[in-house]
């Protein structure tokens, strides 16, 4: 069979920082877009606002004849964009004071989510009441020092579900279970109410500029990813290559 590509997009909020890459970012913006960002009350925030925004036009413009300024988006009842109109390019996206991604398919779902390193023990505080009896299982066998990383592991991957499933919070993250170990390395359980079939997804875990990024894609067989980072500066995209990435389950 052969592998579904997938594209993750990168970029930074304080390439913004320049008022010329604000300007030009600000220009690809419809003007709810930019209604929405001018409501930021905090300059941090709106720059994270403008990346995420500008990094999806630029994405979806790489893949498609349509122009960045010209992308138009619909939200579903839970939050999930779209284009509109429809161009067979599925795309997810998440966002950081340090960094924003894209992730993009062609015809299959996709949801991502990051979460910056040094958030790992924060998450450990308040991750658990988000976890599943399987979940918290597992977490419990392990060492103290090492459980920060699996809360964030977890917290990541949860997100990048519900994203791609396009339903937020709607889908309870205690229904459905990441459980580590065993040769398919992590497998996904899934409670009947999730009304979901976990063998149409596959799922992935990278570390990225000092990030923990969760990847999750409606795919057969483990994927191919190609990784490109934008600097906002000259809006000019680069492959990047020998990132390390994890596809689960294991085939």
């Amino acid at each position: 069979m052969e592998k579904e590509t997938f594209h993750l997009w990168c970029a930074y909020p304080d390439d913004l920082l320049a008022a010329e890459a604000a300007q030009a970012c600000l220009e690809l913006l419809s003007e709810d877009e930019r209604a929405r960002w001018e409501g930021f009350k905090f300059d941090r925030h709106r720059r994270e606002y403008l990346a995420t925004h500008a990094l999806a036009r630029i994405a979806l413009s790489y893949n498609h004849a349509l122009s960045p300024e010209a992308w138009r988006f619909q939200i579903n009842a839970y939050g999930k964009p779209s284009a509109d109109p429809e161009s067979g390019l599925r795309f997810n996206l998440s966002n950081s004071p340090g960094l924003v991604v894209c992730l993009i398919g062609e015809d299959a779902e996709v949801g991502v989510d990051l979460e910056p390193r040094e958030r790992a023990a924060s998450i450990a505080e308040v991750g658990p009441r988000m976890f599943s009896t399987h979940e918290l299982e597992q977490l419990e066998s392990l060492r103290e020092d090492e459980r920060p990383e699996r809360c964030l592991q977890l917290w990541t991957l949860k997100e990048a579900y519900i994203k791609a499933r396009g339903m937020g919070l709607a889908l309870p993250l205690n229904n459905f279970s990441f459980l580590f170990g065993g040769s398919r390395g992590i497998r996904m359980a899934l409670d009947s109410s999730v009304g979901d079939d976990p063998g149409r997804w596959r799922f992935c875990l990278m570390q990225y500029a000092g990030h923990c990024i969760a990847m999750m894609v409606e795919s057969g067989t483990t994927p191919a990813l190609q990784v490109r980072d934008v600097r906002l500066r000259s809006m000019t995209p680069r492959r990047m290559t020998g990132v390390k990435q994890q596809w689960f389950p294991h085939s």
